[in-house]
């Protein structure tokens, strides 16, 4: 008999305990290939079942995990309605701490999840927005032109933050300013945060954090999605998602985003566009094999097209690169491919890859910056459980960078001769995670690496948790070490724009850093309401640290090695709040406290908060009707001044930026939604680019008045003020 003669199915509604649908669960039968997605409306149907006993498992991030008994008989049409228990995100599954999955719960390593209806709450064009409402990050903007921008996690600068997607280093080095647009949203499955180092794990560049952007499983997407919506300042966004077969083992998912913007608002009055306008195309191809072994083998690629431009209101293409009109236009391409393949042997082996090329042709004003970034790397991952008490993971890697740009930069030692830099970066790690017994868990990890430009680096780590018996409370604790090898022009926009001279005080060496960290996790489950609290200590120990020096000479911008030390520490809490009458709380505070101090003088750096708040209130009506209130809350970052006569503010002020949302589900597959950004209408003051009306500094001697400059560094936040936006999502199961 066929697979499809057979006539058995299992049907019905999967919710949670006050009895609201849950959309997108999957659903499926253990052992065997019979699986599929909930819908909107939280109806699942598994089809063509052979006659037997099955284990029926049904699993969604944000709830508890449930398996099901299931006996089909011969033309058997069975209903199975479900309810879930809510909110017990200590089981959610993670990757990013110890690079193998785990339930949140048993991490040793603290893990933020984030699932794509999280983002849902506030729509927006790129991921780099996105994370505006989760506590403790902040998207930076560093240039008023060109709306570049970097991700703050807890006062550390974008360089210090590893992107990843699928686990693999996508995002780094050329693209730390451009590659976090264009990654299509509706593929997102969750967000994983790793907040402190991760160097033992993922190498140098995990200092300050990891983002591991996690993408759907083509098994387990609906056929098609999209989603678009527009704003009121003309933005256009466009994701589509689509599931498709190449063969009968081959399952594919295939991903494009478009976004345009070609405004030109001016609502400042300075003459400068408030917004970049944008035009950006990004597709996105994931293929899983289905091997015969069940063994893991996926590989992906992404492509992305981005033509973006600011500047003065009536710059023109034929005015790039001159000092007719002052313009910032940058092209970007890029290209992605990284993938994992789990090797046919008894042992837990598997070897992940990644590869990106990234080329960029750009002028800021007069000054021209063409560059070009190859990143090759490859690892092999080795777990094994020992015993009960011991699960041992190893493993070899390899990173290879190419970067060639214009500037002095890549020039040789004479000077003269162009001189690409190409470092290769072999590096072996070794993790034990110890089962001490069921409270208590030692995590011990090291890390060798060897730089071909500069020589030997050591990462190790050691992690601590404890949880109580009913697990309730959970405790973590971590010390690491952190490495890092800067490259000013590829992670410093303001190196770029020519406002200023860049200098470099003696050769640059590698930064280091010790990392402390303590979690303490609380759930508290209530007749009516399941509440999580989640509070962090951290403190961060530079040495050589490289901080762009703004305030010793106006006309400059000096990068050094700082002679003396940095720290970064602070305080976080997180209260998860979720109701069983359809009302969802989720607040979060940071205090931090982020400074160098040189020559015994304690300074505050540059363009960091010493506070932050977030806060996401959602409420779910029973006629599927949605409304969400998102913000942030700022406290006042000290700015860069060019000298004592800048007339602009040392300290930026309070600001907070909020959004409301209404949304409106029709049937299984429609969902319509609007509604406000920036409802307060906040915007940095009107003279933030300083010398708006000369950019090319012509007739003024910048020496003697450094404040009379053209600088666009004056930057905290979005020109971007209040604005409607109105979407449409479309999925078919």
């Amino acid at each position: 008999m066929s697979k499809g003669s057979f006539c058995q199915s299992i049907s019905g509604f999967i919710s949670d305990s006050s009895g609201e649908k849950i959309p997108f669960a999957n659903v499926y039968l253990k052992n065997t290939k019979i699986g599929i997605s909930s819908d909107n409306n939280g109806f699942y149907e598994l089809k063509n079942i052979p006659k037997g006993n099955y284990i029926l498992i049904v699993s969604v991030v944000g709830f508890q995990s449930k398996s099901i008994k299931i006996n089909i008989n011969n033309n058997q049409k069975l209903t199975q309605n479900i309810v879930l228990s809510e909110a017990d995100s200590l089981d959610e599954i993670v990757i990013s701490g110890t690079l193998k999955p785990v339930s949140k719960l048993e991490s040793p390593v603290p893990v933020e999840i984030y699932s794509n209806t999280f983002f849902k709450k506030n729509p927006t064009p790129s991921v780099f927005e996105s994370l505006q409402n989760v506590n403790g990050i902040r998207p930076q903007l560093n240039c008023n032109v060109c709306n570049t921008g970097d991700i703050h996690i807890n006062g550390l600068e974008g360089p210090y933050t590893f992107v990843l997607i699928d686990g693999m280093p996508i995002v780094s080095g050329l693209s730390t300013v451009y590659g976090l647009t264009g990654i299509p949203q509706s593929l997102i499955e969750r967000v994983e945060i790793v907040k402190g180092p991760a160097s033992t794990l993922y190498g140098s560049e995990a200092v300050g954090g990891i983002i591991n952007i996690i993408t759907k499983k083509p098994g387990n997407s609906p056929k098609l999605t999209t989603d678009s919506f527009a704003s009121s300042w003309g933005e256009i966004n466009t994701d589509i998602g689509l599931r498709y077969k190449i063969s009968k083992k081959t399952e594919a998912l295939l991903g494009v985003n478009y976004f345009n913007f070609q405004q030109r608002i001016d609502n400042n009055n300075d003459n400068f566009t408030d917004l970049t306008l944008q035009n950006r195309i990004s597709v996105f191809n994931k293929i899983n094999f289905d091997r015969k072994s069940n063994k893991l083998f996926t590989i992906a690629g992404r492509f992305v097209y981005e033509d973006r431009w600011g500047g003065e209101l009536d710059w023109q293409r034929e005015f790039r690169g001159s000092n007719i009109k002052y313009g910032e236009s940058i092209y970007t391409k890029r290209w992605e491919t990284f993938g994992t393949y789990e090797l046919p042997t008894l042992e837990n082996i598997s070897f992940q890859f990644s590869a990106n090329g990234h080329y960029q042709d750009s002028f800021y004003g007069k000054s021209s910056y063409d560059a070009s970034q190859f990143i090759a790397f490859g690892q092999l991952v080795y777990n094994k459980q020992l015993g009960e008490k011991n699960n041992l993971l190893v493993g070899l890697a390899y990173r290879y960078t190419f970067y060639d740009d214009n500037t002095f930069a890549t020039l040789d030692e004479n000077g003269i001769s162009n001189a690409p830099s190409k470092i290769h970066l072999p590096g072996i790690f070794l993790q034990d995670e110890i089962k001490l017994n069921n409270q208590n868990t030692l995590l011990l990890g090291t890390r060798w690496d060897y730089n071909s430009v500069h020589g030997n680096i050591f990462s190790p780590r050691i992690n601590y948790k404890w949880n109580s018996k009913e697990q309730t409370d959970v405790l973590r604790v971590s010390i690491g070490n952190g490495f890092r090898v800067a490259n000013i022009f590829t992670e410093d926009h303001a190196a770029l724009t020519g406002a200023r001279e860049v200098v470099f005080e003696g050769e640059l060496k590698p930064e280091t850093s010790w990392n402390a960290n303590v979690n303490y996790v609380k759930k508290i489950n209530t007749e009516n309401s399941f509440i999580t609290l989640d509070a962090s200590a951290f403190y961060t120990y530079f040495d050589n640290r490289i901080l762009p020096d703004y305030e010793t000479d106006s006309n400059k911008i000096i990068y050094a090695n700082l002679d003396g030390f940095s720290v970064s520490k602070g305080v976080s809490l997180n209260a998860d709040v979720l109701f069983t009458n359809g009302l969802s709380i989720n607040l979060g505070a940071t205090l931090m406290d982020v400074s160098f101090t040189e020559n015994n003088i304690k300074t505050r750096q540059l363009l960091t908060e010493s506070f932050s708040g977030v806060w996401s209130i959602s409420y779910r009506f029973s006629n599927n009707f949605s409304i969400d209130y998102t913000g942030n809350l700022y406290g006042p970052m000290r700015l860069p001044l060019l000298g004592e006569k800048d007339v602009r503010p040392e300290f930026s002020p309070w600001y907070s930026i909020q959004n409301i949302q209404l949304s409106k589900k029709f049937g299984d597959n429609w969902e319509l939604y609007g509604g406000i950004k920036n409802l307060l209408n906040f915007t940095p003051p009107a003279n933030s680019i300083n010398g708006a009306n000369n950019p090319f500094d012509i007739g003024v001697d910048t020496e003697k008045n450094p404040e009379l400059a053209f600088d666009p560094s004056y930057v905290y936040a979005s020109n971007q003020g209040i604005r409607g936006f109105v979407g449409l999502r479309f999925t078919l199961f």
